[in-house]
């Protein structure tokens, strides 16, 4: 009789299906595109699109339209006025039906080609790793805002101690079970690494490359967050000391 170990060996896990949440605003050029090499990237695997339209004007909403007739698996859930990228990001975990929630920002900086690998590596973490972020190389932002986020990235880093070069990559994995016991915040989105430490679980990491954006500029200010982001710091940093035993559970059941 084979081995438990020999048996689990020779058993290939079934890739786990995954909602790609893409969170936009005023995104109508480059959501084609991106959309077309989010499917290019996850064929063969069991998946869904869900566009969050945090209340665009421009075009976007019939752009969506228009892309998801020939697309089953692409779905819209449009705010009816802007609320920021970590609500939109929560409304497409709300929303999603598959085991993976996956990330990416709507702007096309992110590559959705290292989608199979940073799921990859959040398969090969097992059960007790949550989440795989991806980490920046060669950034493709302006000077300032490269500045601003390595200061807040080494602040955040040696506070919250979550072991993330880059937490405001907009490309990440998460088991979407446990991606649901994270406490929301607007600007939670910055500091899912470290809230997924603080229910127990693993956190592991790629490097991507960031491109530059192919249409319309960036939503999102630099020093217009700094305070916000500063409170939010301190708010999570709370957070994790208020919580001081991750609990062992196991269900008691009866025979007979």
């Amino acid at each position: 009789m084979a081995s438990p170990t020999a048996l689990a060996d020779s058993v290939v896990p079934a890739p786990a299906s995954v909602s790609v949440v893409i969170p936009c605003k005023n995104e109508a050029e480059n959501l084609p595109e991106l959309i077309g090499e989010v499917e290019a990237a996850l064929s063969g695997r069991d998946f869904e699109i869900i566009v969050i339209d945090d209340g665009s004007d421009d075009d976007t909403a019939a752009v969506l339209a228009n892309l998801m007739r020939k697309r089953p698996y692409l779905r819209t859930v449009r705010h009816a006025k802007s609320c920021g990228q970590s609500a939109a990001v929560r409304t497409g975990l709300l929303h999603a039906h598959k085991a993976v929630v996956m990330t990416i920002d709507g702007d096309g900086q992110n590559d959705p080609a290292f989608m199979p690998a940073l799921l990859d590596k959040l398969e090969a973490g097992g059960a007790g790793v949550a989440l795989a972020a991806g980490q920046r190389l060669k950034r493709t932002d302006s000077g300032a805002k490269k500045l601003a986020s390595r200061f807040a990235n080494k602040l955040r880093g040696s506070i919250l101690k979550d072991g993330t070069r880059d937490s405001g990559c907009g490309l990440k994995a998460v088991r979407r079970d446990i991606f649901l016991l994270f406490p929301y915040f607007d600007g939670w989105h910055r500091y899912l690494p470290a809230l997924a430490i603080r229910e127990g679980y693993g956190v592991t990491h790629i490097d991507v490359v960031d491109r530059n954006r192919r249409h319309g500029t960036s939503k999102y200010g630099i020093w217009d967050r700094a305070l916000v982001g500063a409170l939010d710091l301190i708010g999570v940093w709370w957070l994790l000391r208020r919580r001081k035993r991750i609990p062992n559970a196991t269900e008691v059941r009866i025979d007979g």
